[in-house]
């Protein structure tokens, strides 16, 4: 259905690529595979689902950001400008704190009530370790290739409150977790927008989480655009030609 034989394209040292516009397609980081889908609503149009890969200025560092804002047009074109620029200014920066107050601080003085779902990730080349923070948006779902099995990855911040993790652009102040894990070797995580999970099948029924599992469990863990491509293909068989939100994923794999 999709064609796999496209040479993925390599971000070098300072460069930042993404956007919010259909793209289905293979990148490579440094020590990581990434595999994008983003599928807007109206394809000849930019959608809500912005997602953004950058590589540090030593090559060290790849930041995966993945949001899915509120609103539409205009809107959506500043909060893309707001996503390229924190991208821009964090480039070399690992810790995802100023990040993740910048989205926030940013969102609220658009005013408008505009939000956004968001987690960024941020992974080093050498050890593997992964930062991340999640602001309201869906987990990913984590390979772990040594154990041969399948999970979530969620935050692990021993004191949640009900202000922590909010999306970006409800309340001013707004704390967000940081959590630092390892990636192994040949492990995958899958991001996703809720317009992957809300999709809806002819009758009516929501794919859901669990579902989302049940196919990553059944596609190649290989490599990251196989799997990509396995899940994406079977979404468009769920929902046909009912295609009711913007949807987007990302796999990524660590080489």
């Amino acid at each position: 259905m999709f064609d796999a034989t496209e040479e993925p394209h390599a971000l070098v040292c300072n460069e930042i690529r993404g956007g919010n516009r259909k793209f289905i397609g293979t990148r490579k980081l440094p020590g990581v595979v990434a595999w994008v889908a983003t599928l807007p609503i109206n394809e000849n149009s930019p959608g809500g689902d912005l997602h953004f890969m950058s590589v540090c200025d030593h090559d060290l560092i790849s930041r995966v950001a993945l949001a899915d804002v509120s609103g539409h047009g205009q809107e959506v074109d500043a909060a893309t400008i707001i996503l390229h620029k924190l991208m821009r200014t964090n480039i070399d920066v690992w810790d995802q704190s100023d990040f993740m107050r910048g989205l926030n601080d940013t969102f609220n003085r658009l005013g408008d009530g505009q939000y956004a779902t968001a987690i960024i990730l941020s992974i080093h080349r050498v050890t593997g370790r992964l930062a991340f923070s999640n602001a309201g948006h869906l987990p990913p779902l984590w390979y772990h290739a040594s154990e041969k099995a399948w999970g979530w990855l969620e935050e692990g911040d021993p004191t949640p409150r009900k202000d922590l993790g909010l999306p970006v652009g409800l309340i001013p102040g707004t704390d967000y977790c940081q959590t630092i894990v390892t990636l192994s070797r040949s492990d995958l995580l899958v991001l996703y927008t809720d317009g992957v999970t809300e999709a809806e099948d002819r009758m009516g029924k929501t794919l859901g989480r669990e579902q989302l599992l049940e196919w990553v469990r059944e596609g190649p863990v290989g490599s990251a655009p196989p799997l990509g491509l396995h899940v994406l293909e079977r979404l468009m068989e769920f929902r046909g030609n009912f295609h009711s939100d913007d949807e987007t994923l990302i796999v990524l794999q660590r080489e």
